[in-house]
């Protein structure tokens, strides 16, 4: 059953009051005040559905009080319709600008007011479904964009752990290089040229792509990609592609999702995570800012885990020889930022080191 709504009416007239009483009392609660400031304690006490407010008041009239009824985040909705014997248009529009719904000039015509009080309980009521709809509309929008965010997140743990199939140490690997690439990109946009490029949005979804750098490895040999010695020049050449068969296997997914879906930066980081800043990376030679910037971060991210991690053909370094060994890259494998950046953080890529050690 419905709540029976509630009125208030606000006049310094005894006579308006009892008329409005007698007219509305049979369908509605009624709340009575006298003047403005008993009108907003009583408000704020009971909060009715709806105000008839009449203009001339002593003390405080009908405009203060709509005033501070509309600077009242609690109060500012309650519809209010405007009571008075001033009938000129200026008045009328202050009242609206003020925010009444409606305006009744005095004498009352009984069915007038029943009429257009029904008409605003009614408007109220809609306005307060649309807003109980869009809460709720709101809500499935959020709960849709969470599903599509763990969805994307699967999936990318399910691409990436083909690969860690084929390389039983690619496991620890991805989640060692997913946090340090994150670490890299906090501190690099410190740096003024990197500020609006490694925005909150953009550093998130490196961190979400990350794991699929080395995809492209469920497209080389075994007897490559798990050779205990060194590779030949041929097996070598052979093992570069794994870049572009990332980019390849990436690009299927593109083609169905668009070029603004997740994989796209993915396929980025696959292919260009083995450039050099002097050039003599590969698959394609770039040097300095002609590799993009995921690229340049899972570089070092990359090599610096690969010579903390030991090998079947070599055992691990330490935190400082795989430190000296990139400060001695600088500016020839790594961008001379990155370095910096990895430098600063270097305490964090050591709680890293230590936290996914055993897993």
């Amino acid at each position: 059953m419905n709540r029976q709504k509630t009125i208030m009416i606000v006049d310094d007239t005894e006579m308006n009051i009892d008329i409005l009483v007698e007219a509305l009392n049979e369908e509605y609660e009624l709340i009575v005040a006298i003047n403005g400031l008993e009108a907003l304690e009583l408000i704020e006490e009971q909060k009715p559905d709806l105000i008839l407010l009449d203009i001339m008041m002593p003390e405080m009239d009908g405009y203060e009080v709509l005033k501070k009824l509309k600077k009242n985040q609690n109060l500012e909705t309650i519809p209010v319709i405007l009571l008075s014997a001033i009938t000129d248009s200026d008045s009328k529009n202050k009242g609206f600008s003020l925010g009444a719904v409606d305006y009744v000039t005095k004498p009352f015509e009984i069915v007038e007011v029943k009429a257009r009080v029904k008409t605003q309980l009614r408007l109220e009521e809609a306005r307060l479904i649309l807003e109980s709809q869009n809460i709720i509309l709101e809500e499935k929008v959020k709960e849709r964009t969470q599903l599509i965010e763990r969805t994307n997140s699967a999936a990318i743990y399910c691409l990436a752990a083909l690969a860690e199939t084929r390389d039983p140490e690619t496991g620890e690997h991805i989640k060692r290089t997913q946090e340090y690439i994150r670490e890299l990109a906090l501190e690099l946009r410190k740096n003024e040229k990197y500020k609006d490029i490694l925005t909150d949005e953009y550093i998130e979804l490196l961190y979400k792509s990350a794991p699929l750098h080395d995809i492209g490895k469920v497209g080389v040999k075994d007897s490559i990609l798990l050779k205990p010695g060194k590779l030949t020049a041929e097996e070598f050449d052979e093992m570069k592609k794994h870049t572009t068969y990332g980019e390849e296997s990436l690009m299927v997914g593109i083609k169905e999702l668009g070029e603004e879906s997740f994989l796209t930066l993915a396929k980025e980081i696959a292919l260009t995570h083995h450039e050099k800043w002097d050039g003599s990376g590969y698959p394609m030679g770039l040097s300095k800012e002609e590799i993009p910037i995921s690229g340049r971060l899972m570089a070092l991210s990359d090599v610096y885990d690969a010579l903390i991690s030991k090998r079947v053909y070599k055992e691990a370094f330490t935190h400082d020889e795989a430190k000296n060994i990139i400060l001695e890259s600088r500016g020839t494998h790594f961008d001379p930022d990155i370095v910096d950046a990895f430098i600063k953080r270097e305490g964090k890529f050591i709680e890293i080191m230590e936290r996914f050690k055993g897993c």
